[in-house]
């Protein structure tokens, strides 16, 4: 069941990455009163809407899964976003179908070789830790300013990588869902900062540069990041003997879904002036 709510997820996050950069794309203007113009266009909203689902989905995979392997599975709404492409008339070659079959190779790897989620308690100083992490993340995106405009849009994708894996974590570690309790756990605040702060970077990066490095860049992020510290704080660890299989399927699903991080582009519509980056 849990691997079931990390694919679904995936197919949720995957179809909110196609609306999302069609929104990107259809607002060039590249302030910050632009990017707010692109988060509230009905196909960005949607894609939010896609979201919560998503996030709501791999709440509960995190309950029973270690977190290598779930976010290894949000890896594949990328081969979502590649199928959902050829609505957008883009054609998938060999290689990006091999890369398609790779991501679920992958996936098939880990789902052998996971055991259970990891039950390492957490103190009060890790939840501070998540805390510090939030603001350095907020902290480096707005320095991605003064970065080249070659560099801001993958910088900008890894600080949104990196606050989805911070999401991630805060959701690991909540263990208690009573109103009250959950009102009073820092985690919770952590995920929801952090998932609005990953939002906003990745809406700036689909604006300002290649959607596939930025894309490729948050894959990375948002997948290595948690998985690691899954294995050295939280206990998560694959079934006796399936180590060297889950580090293959992790690097084979990772690999293959940067492969595919080009779907996240979108083609300008006929009849629309092209976009700086309308193309791979």
């Amino acid at each position: 069941m849990g691997l079931l709510c990390a694919l679904a997820a995936a197919v949720a996050y995957g179809l909110a990455s196609v609306l999302q950069a069609a929104a990107a794309r259809s607002t060039p203007d590249e302030s910050a009163r632009g990017v707010l113009r692109v988060v509230g266009q009905w196909r960005f909203l949607a894609g939010i809407a896609l979201d919560v689902l998503g996030f709501g989905l791999q709440m509960v995979a995190l309950q029973s899964l270690p977190l290598f392997l779930v976010q290894a599975a949000l890896a594949a709404s990328l081969a979502v976003t590649a199928v959902a492409a050829r609505v957008l008339g883009v054609r998938l070659g060999t290689k990006e179908w091999s890369a398609v079959a790779a991501v679920c190779t992958g996936l098939a790897l880990l789902g052998m070789s996971a055991g259970k989620e990891g039950s390492t308690p957490v103190g009060h100083g890790f939840r501070l830790s998540l805390v510090g992490a939030t603001i350095v993340l907020g902290l480096a995106g707005l320095a991605t300013q003064r970065a080249s405009e070659r560099l801001r849009a993958p910088l900008l994708g890894l600080v949104a990588g990196l606050a989805f894996g911070v999401v991630a974590i805060s959701g690991r570690i909540i263990t208690d869902f009573h109103p009250l309790k959950l009102l009073a756990e820092p985690a919770l605040y952590t995920a929801v900062v952090s998932g609005a702060l990953a939002m906003f970077c990745y809406a700036s990066a689909l604006q300002r540069g290649s959607v596939t490095m930025a894309t490729a860049m948050l894959v990375v992020g948002e997948t290595v990041f948690p998985a690691l510290v899954g294995l050295l704080a939280l206990g998560d660890h694959s079934r006796p003997g399936f180590g060297a299989v889950a580090v293959g399927g992790f690097l084979v699903a990772v690999a293959a879904a940067v492969v595919l991080a080009r779907f996240g582009e979108v083609t300008t519509p006929a009849g629309s002036p092209p976009s700086r980056e309308s193309s791979v």
